[in-house]
């Protein structure tokens, strides 16, 4: 359900880039800000400069003439030439008192920033600095020539401006996110084909490849993946051959096992009993007390031919082939039956025909149903054990596979074992037959197990299974 919530990789890196250009447009709007006010400072100081000198030639004409009632200051002609909208231009005099000032118009009020953007601009800029130069005449300081201008125009001109890059980054912005993601999308369409190349693994279909990429990044991953796949079906073959003959070497060992139980030690228990037979009669008639003893020898004899026949029965189950699969499923459940006394209640139902299955086939169900039972029984405690078995058609296909599903009611605290050796030889035996196999546990109690295999295989496959 997280996964659902998570960004794909391809908004994640457009929301970075969008990051990136949202600092970038910033910093080009800081830079254009710094760059105005310092372009401002250098043209105030300039007109001061201008100003100055102008007063300067006009105080020294005045003495040059010796016409004290020429005017000055006279700043007509620097404002005339320099005046633009906010300019302010004054001389003080040098007892402070300013004598002259020309102003050029005054701020928009229809465009005036809002008061945190002239707040914050007048903060880190000080838009209201004058510029100031000495007017000198024969080296001493008459006054000062003073330029400024109005705080309000300069924030209202710098509003403007940062208003402009934001519409501009209003605009660019958003394409600049869709292009971004168009381009990242069509450069990572070939990680659907690692995607389901992948998803191909998982399921078993080791004949997965990946194609050729256009990237060197993507190449390498194929490379990567198509020796992964090729390597890791060449060591489940490998490990397959191996179980194939370990479970081949394990029915040959209980074969020789039960034959040597049933060829000695079933005979010695037959000698045992012939003995006990004779030492009663030779008792009835000699020492009528060792009947008892004798007697004893024979059932303690009898309960153990019982105990060899069901070893026996368990190493080398009855001839699948010529039974049938049916009839020796039938036959290991009555067993069961008959020796727990209807507790656990083994019940058997099947579905389809099973008459032309592979020998090896049948066989590998029955091992399989054996050992489920035993576990069930034994280890599980429980009280039902349910087996169907059923012989179905794949779809679209005319190809036929068996489905083997045991349930029981027994306790999970031994699902440990329930899911150890036990079922570790069942996953085998189904690996080599070409099935699969699944164990799922109940949320209190049972579990049940799954196995689904192909009627028809390779014989050779089916003869080594065997």
């Amino acid at each position: 359900m997280w996964n659902r919530f998570k960004p794909d990789l391809k908004l994640r890196l457009t929301l970075r880039v969008a990051a990136i250009s949202a600092l970038c447009f910033t910093a080009i709007a800081a830079y254009f800000l710094v760059e105005a006010d310092r372009s401002v400072h250098a043209r105030i100081d300039a007109i001061a400069a201008l100003a100055a000198r102008t007063l300067e030639l006009q105080h020294n004409k005045i003495q040059w003439v010796n016409n004290p009632r020429s005017e000055f200051p006279d700043l007509d002609s620097v404002a005339a030439s320099v005046m633009t909208p906010g300019l302010c231009l004054a001389f003080r005099s040098g007892n402070g008192d300013v004598v002259q000032r020309f102003c050029g118009g005054a701020p928009n009020a229809d465009g005036e920033p809002p008061r945190v953007f002239a707040a914050f601009y007048r903060s880190l800029f000080d838009p209201g600095r004058e510029a100031v130069r000495p007017v000198e005449s024969r080296g001493a300081k008459v006054g000062e020539a003073v330029v400024w201008i109005d705080p309000a125009v300069l924030t209202a001109q710098a509003w403007h401006e940062a208003g402009r890059l934001m519409a501009a980054l209003a605009i660019a912005l958003p394409l600049l996110c869709a292009l971004v993601y168009a381009a990242l999308a069509r450069a990572l369409r070939p990680t659907q084909v690692v995607r389901a190349g992948l998803e191909r693994i998982a399921a078993n279909d080791l004949t997965a490849r990946l194609p050729p990429f256009d990237l060197a990044e993507l190449s390498a991953i194929r490379e990567v993946f198509n020796h992964l796949a090729e390597t890791l079906a060449t060591t489940l073959a490998e490990r397959s051959e191996l179980t194939r003959k370990l479970i081949a070497l394990q029915d040959d060992e209980r074969r020789h096992l039960a034959r040597e139980l049933h060829d000695e030690f079933g005979q010695s228990l037959a000698a045992i009993r012939a003995l006990a037979a004779s030492a009663r009669h030779t008792a009835a008639q000699d020492c009528p007390a060792l009947l008892a003893e004798c007697d004893g020898i024979a059932r303690t004899a009898t309960d153990m031919m019982e105990t060899l026949r069901g070893a026996l029965f368990r190493l080398r189950p009855p001839d699948v082939d010529e039974l049938g699969l049916v009839a020796s499923l039938e036959g290991l459940v009555a067993g069961w039956n008959g020796r727990s006394r209807g507790r656990p209640r083994f019940d058997v139902r099947f579905d389809g025909a099973f008459e032309n299955l592979p020998a090896a086939v049948g066989a590998g169900l029955y091992r399989i149903v054996q050992e489920a039972l035993t576990n069930a029984a034994k280890h599980a405690g429980a009280t039902r054990v349910t087996l169907e078995l059923a012989a179905r058609k794949v779809a679209g296909n005319e190809d036929r596979v068996i489905e083997l599903c045991i349930a029981d009611d027994g306790r999970l605290g031994d699902a440990a074992v329930k899911s150890g050796m036990g079922l570790l030889g069942m996953r085998e035996r189904v690996a080599a037959l070409g099935g699969r196999l699944s164990f799922e546990t109940g949320p209190d109690r049972g579990a049940t197990l799954r196995v689904v295999i192909p009627a028809l295989a390779d014989p050779i496959v089916m003869e080594r299974a065997a």
